[in-house]
């Protein structure tokens, strides 16, 4: 395991060991970008370093292969839940945080990780999916991730509704295909997430396939409209923030 200093830099992917690459840094969001652009992501808990992550085989969701049950299309086609993009990220994460979760004490999404990845959403590269449950108008469920070049790397979901992340899932599969997105990355395998389609790729193929698709703009910027295309030589830099 490699130890950080301030320099933005990092040791490359493959060299993990057991999934874990590095530790120490920050989560700047110039740190956080080249992280995903090297196929690595934070994960920790509260009183740890913070603790870089390469997992081999990786986890993705291929967006034309999802899996859509039979009561979840009949929830999709009774128009239970409106999906909406980029409204409310910060109640999302928030949410991801504290919506218990069967089998699971706690959360890894520390203050620390909140205020880092609602950064991200305010310089447009990290997006929130939110499903609103149209009789009573109250967030149901939804989940956020970071997106760069034709790649979403999804970081969390939550669900207070039956089926309300799932069709949030679903709509979310359905935009990236529609923008030309091959996969969703979803990090590790969970039962949810495999359930609805999700497979194991080496670490390998993980990483070409990211270097394929990072060759292609960003949509930058909130996905409640159309967002603007950033070329693929800037998709995965932050903007100067001193402007």
């Amino acid at each position: 395991m490699y130890a950080l200093s301030k320099a933005l830099i990092f040791p490359p992917a493959d060299h993990a060991v057991q999934g874990l690459l590095a530790v120490g840094g920050d989560l700047s969001p110039e740190r956080l970008l080249l992280a995903y652009r090297s196929g690595i992501f934070p994960w920790y808990d509260e009183g740890l370093p913070i603790l870089w992550h390469s997992p081999d085989p990786r986890c993705v969701i291929p967006v034309d292969k999802l899996h859509v049950g039979r009561s979840l299309r009949r929830t999709i086609a009774k128009g239970t839940y409106d999906v909406r993009y980029d409204t409310a990220f910060e109640r999302v994460i928030r949410a991801c945080k504290s919506v218990p979760r069967a089998g699971q004490d706690g959360t890894w999404i520390t203050d620390e990780m909140e205020g880092a990845y609602v950064q991200l959403h305010r310089l447009g590269f990290a997006h929130s999916v939110e499903a609103w449950e149209r009789e009573s108008g109250d967030l149901a469920g939804g989940l956020y991730g970071v997106s760069l070049g034709r790649m979403f790397f999804g970081e969390s979901m939550f669900a207070r509704r039956p089926d309300a992340s799932k069709v949030a899932l679903v709509t979310l599969a359905q935009r990236l295909e529609g923008w030309g997105f091959r996969i969703m990355d979803a990090q590790v395998p969970t039962p949810h997430t495999l359930a609805m389609g999700a497979v194991e790729w080496p670490r390998a193929k993980f990483l070409e396939v990211l270097r394929e698709e990072l060759e292609h703009p960003t949509r930058l910027g909130s996905w409640e409209g159309e967002p603007k295309l950033v070329g693929k030589k800037r998709g995965g830099r932050a903007p100067d923030q001193s402007a």
